[in-house]
């Protein structure tokens, strides 16, 4: 089925069975003077509305590329993501305060047999919504269904928690309404908060799936004269759209005929399993076949992996003409001061190889 039918469908299911538990839930409330109920209410009501927003986004994502926005309108439902947290923290804020009012002027709850019997069903019902929200939205890449499912889910705990309370006061004759509306209403506005962070980093950007990233590196790698896949850079505008490059490693000895071949070849067929576009391949021109090349590499490589934070070098290359060598250094991000051991590595290579003059160049851990 269609990705964005998958995601309007579930968000119709999410806001009939919101809809049905605000409803319920609000009578009950206000007929047994419940504040914690009257809250869970409203907070299925934000959550209809927070799928009304999933549906939005997802229609306007959708829509064709065109020249104000030539890479399509896909993070729009990163936007919708950050929309829909913010409304659940609207709700838990404004929860928290009339929690608070009701600290100070209480107000004794009565509860019948029905009340508890419709929370017990919405603790049920919550709970297979949230599963099914959450599976569905990862199953088809869309933060705002999982945003919805996990808050679902969060809901089912806070139903619970008010049926814990009902019961605790019609035994004990405690009332824990009021506090128990605080706790709920910190639990929404934590949910809101983990929401709104999960959002904001992937519009900054986030490192590339490490399973995807070593899928498309062994598969460029397959090719005939390429030596290395490095550098695989993917940028996000939308769950299903992904543009980027990367850098490989040939012969030095390859034409521009050849490359160009080679570098179409690997563009389609990416593009084709994996769905990325590779919109740019830079090339590494590596010449090991060459003796002293190769035994200096060797000797460069040994000596720069034997410290700790050291992930890869890449892209080696010797001007025989001039004795300069120039690589690329990958430091892990583990480390604080990237740059100190970057300084004393070209320290160590010009005392070790006085012979030759380095040009190397700190390279980021950007994909596995």
């Amino acid at each position: 089925m269609n990705r964005q039918k998958v995601i309007v469908r579930t968000s119709v299911i999410g806001i009939l069975a919101n809809l049905f538990l605000a409803g319920f839930k609000a009578a009950v409330g206000l007929f047994s003077n419940s504040i914690s109920v009257v809250l869970d209410a409203v907070n299925n009501l934000s959550d209809a509305l927070s799928s009304v927003i999933t549906i939005i986004g997802a229609k306007l994502s959708a829509k064709p590329a065109d020249k104000k926005h030539p890479l399509g309108y896909g993070r729009i439902e990163y936007l919708s993501a950050v929309i829909i947290a913010v409304i659940v923290l609207y709700a838990g804020i404004s929860s928290l305060i009339e929690s608070i009012k009701k600290i100070i002027t209480p107000e004794t709850p009565d509860y019948s047999a029905t009340a508890l019997i419709i929370i017990a069903v919405a603790v049920l019902v919550k709970i297979i919504l949230g599963t099914f929200v959450m599976r569905t939205g990862r199953k088809v890449s869309s933060d705002s269904l999982v945003a919805s499912g996990k808050d679902a889910l969060m809901d089912s705990i806070i139903s619970a928690s008010v049926l814990v309370a009902a019961v605790i006061y019609l035994i004990w004759g405690v009332s824990l309404e009021a506090y128990l509306g605080v706790v709920i209403s910190l639990f929404i506005i934590k949910s809101g908060f983990d929401i709104l962070r999960e959002t904001i980093s992937r519009i900054l950007g986030e490192r590339i799936d490490g399973d995807l990233s070593k899928e498309i590196k062994q598969e460029i790698c397959s090719y005939e004269n390429v030596k290395g896949a490095y550098d695989l850079i993917l940028h996000s505008y939308g769950p299903e759209t992904l543009i980027g490059s990367v850098h490989i490693e040939v012969p030095e000895s390859m034409t521009a005929p050849a490359l160009d071949v080679l570098e179409r070849r690997i563009t389609a067929d990416i593009y084709q399993k994996h769905g990325v576009a590779l919109t740019g391949i830079s090339v590494y021109a590596v010449n090991l076949s060459d003796p002293e090349t190769d035994t200096l590499f060797h000797q460069v490589e040994k000596e720069v992996l034997s410290h700790e934070h050291v992930l890869q070098i890449h892209g080696f290359t010797l001007d025989k003409a001039t004795s300069t060598a120039v690589f690329d250094l990958v430091i892990s991000f583990d480390l604080k001061d990237r740059k100190a051991l970057y300084e004393q590595i070209n320290e160590e290579l010009k005392k070790n190889h006085p012979e030759y003059t380095f040009y190397i160049t700190l390279d980021n851990d950007i994909s596995d």
